[in-house]
């Protein structure tokens, strides 16, 4: 347990044999199951997990998938697990261990305290993160991130792909896990939907951790065009249920104005350049047009965001994490005396 709370930590696992056993030998003291979800790995993974004392002790629970649905679906399955045996807080770590076990205190604190029911690491903050993490997934990774912020309305939310999260009971209770969306971009589809569900959510910094052995299968240029077609379809989905049919706001029609306004725009651009390229010049209405409906959907997209972010503020509660990296230092120097 962590101060008095009863800790779970998902493990999401698919052809990590050479990996998983790491994970579990390097899984603080403070965590009292293992929910290892085995999507169908090919390999010996789900032997090495059985063989392994703390399967023996129960302090492992092992989930099988009997097809692959996806890493969004392993997280998922883990969620239903700790969600249906009374866990606290549940974290998620992966299993090619790429997320250090020393920054789990610093996700488990401000879900602890209560100052929100959703933490996450954040890796693009941290020291040298720039240095660490390889450019083209940094690069696609901030991308992502900043779409994420206007699909899911955490604007002060970064590093929208990383899967070290903590998240507590009321949450837990709070999500359809069976509606996740089941592969890379659950951590996107989980941030709308926590949105929706009035969810509080604050970034922690946490280490990259890269070159320990893992194998990745993610291929960005696909990754960021399916994520980015997701976080679409969120984002209008959000926009119906919180601002429609749950509690309407005007915010809607700015940016149905916007939208609109964007629209013409583009088929004023069209319509501008092929009359430059037939008549040799600039046709001045179709240039005023077009300035014109540039303006009203900048002003339009521009306002409706600055009204979400106000809407939203709440949600994104500041914590300081110096103080607790402090308190958290203090408690482990306690604890290691003792």
């Amino acid at each position: 347990m962590y101060r008095d709370k009863k800790i779970g930590v998902v493990v999401p696992a698919y052809n990590e044999e050479t990996q998983i056993t790491k994970v579990i030998e390097t899984m603080p003291e403070i965590v009292d199951f293992i929910v290892i979800a085995n999507d169908c790995s090919t390999d010996r993974t789900s032997q090495i997990i059985r063989e392994h004392r703390e399967f023996a002790t129960g302090r492992i629970q092992l989930i099988e998938h009997t097809i692959n649905q996806g890493v969004g679906a392993a997280i998922a399955s883990g969620y239903k697990w700790c969600r249906d045996n009374n866990i606290d807080i549940a974290t998620v770590m992966a299993g090619d261990a790429q997320m250090d076990p020393k920054d789990m205190p610093l996700l488990l604190d401000p879900v602890v305290e209560g100052s929100a029911d959703y933490s996450k690491g954040n890796r693009l903050i941290t020291q040298n993160s720039f240095d660490k993490i390889p450019k083209v997934r940094f690069f696609g990774n901030a991308i992502l991130s900043l779409l994420t912020k206007i699909a899911s309305g955490y604007w002060h939310v970064s590093d929208s792909q990383t899967g070290y999260t903590a998240i507590n009971a009321a949450a837990l209770h709070a999500i359809d896990w069976d509606r996740m969306y089941k592969r890379y971009g659950q951590p996107n589809d989980l941030l709308v939907k926590l949105n929706v569900a009035s969810m509080r959510v604050v970034d922690v910094p946490v280490e990259p951790v890269y070159n320990v052995g893992e194998k990745s299968g993610i291929k960005v240029g696909r990754v960021i065009f399916t994520i980015g077609s997701l976080l679409v379809r969120l984002f209008f989905w959000r926009l119906r249920e919180k601002y429609v049919y749950r509690n309407f706001h005007p915010l809607v029609f700015f940016y149905l104005f916007g939208f609109f306004g964007a629209s013409v725009s583009v088929v004023l651009f069209v319509r501008l350049v092929v009359l430059w390229m037939v008549q040799g010049h600039i046709p001045e209405v179709t240039f005023l047009g077009l300035m014109f409906s540039v303006s009203i959907s900048f002003n339009s997209l521009g306002l409706a965001m600055w009204f979400d972010y106000e809407e939203n503020k709440h949600l994104n509660p500041h914590v300081d994490i110096a103080r607790l990296r402090s308190e958290f230092g203090l408690r482990s120097s306690k604890s290691s005396q003792e």
